[in-house]
């Protein structure tokens, strides 16, 4: 297949142009007069769907490149009961460009060395991974002073994600009582924490 550019004839109304669906149908069975057609009366309008996903002309002319190859090879998928042709085509445009975006590097992965030192850290600060550190000693230790029973059940169910019903199951107990367990720890540690 030849490779395209936009048609930069005058703006067709591609979508109120008949017989698009009827050249998707000819170019299933393998018409490259039918795709050519297709291809003058809807470049403009998929040209403008990359740009506006993607600004960089160049980049979007060669994502207009990959929209009829794949219309070429997916023709035979079109369904004029889902959409109507030009939505279809539409489609393929905006998804193919989403692909291309997703596909680059982070912009912020292409900035130069210099500029690290005004990339904000999203890491902790020292002070607040020593805050951090003090608060998980507190809690440790006010966990400490909870009943075996009690501090068992509160780990599984919030530090390694257990359900009150597997929990229930676990310790051969009715789930009331685990939840009972439970909520009165919890008000316990919260008692120690605010002390």
């Amino acid at each position: 297949m030849p490779e395209m550019r936009p048609h930069n004839a005058a703006q067709n109304a591609a979508q109120d142009m008949p017989g698009l669906d009827a050249l998707l149908v000819e170019i299933a069975g393998g018409s490259r007069n039918a795709f050519e057609s297709l291809y003058r009366a809807t470049s403009s309008k998929l040209f403008s769907v990359c740009l506006r996903v993607i600004p960089d002309r160049a980049e979007a002319e060669d994502v207009l490149q990959e929209v009829f190859t794949t219309i070429w090879h997916k023709a035979h998928q079109f369904d004029p009961g889902r959409a109507s042709p030009i939505s279809w085509l539409a489609m393929i445009a905006r998804n193919k460009a989403i692909d291309r975006i997703r596909a680059q590097p982070a912009r912020g992965m292409l900035s130069p060395i210099e500029f690290a030192d005004d990339i904000a850290d999203g890491g902790a600060s020292p002070l607040q991974t020593a805050v951090s550190a003090d608060e998980r000693e507190r809690l440790e230790a006010c966990m400490d002073q909870l009943d075996t029973r009690r501090k068992s059940l509160i780990r599984a169910a919030f530090f390694e994600g257990s359900t009150y019903e597997e929990l229930a199951q676990r310790i051969a107990s009715p789930l009331g009582s685990v939840k009972s367990w439970i909520r009165r720890g919890l008000l316990q540690l919260r008692g120690c924490l605010e002390a």
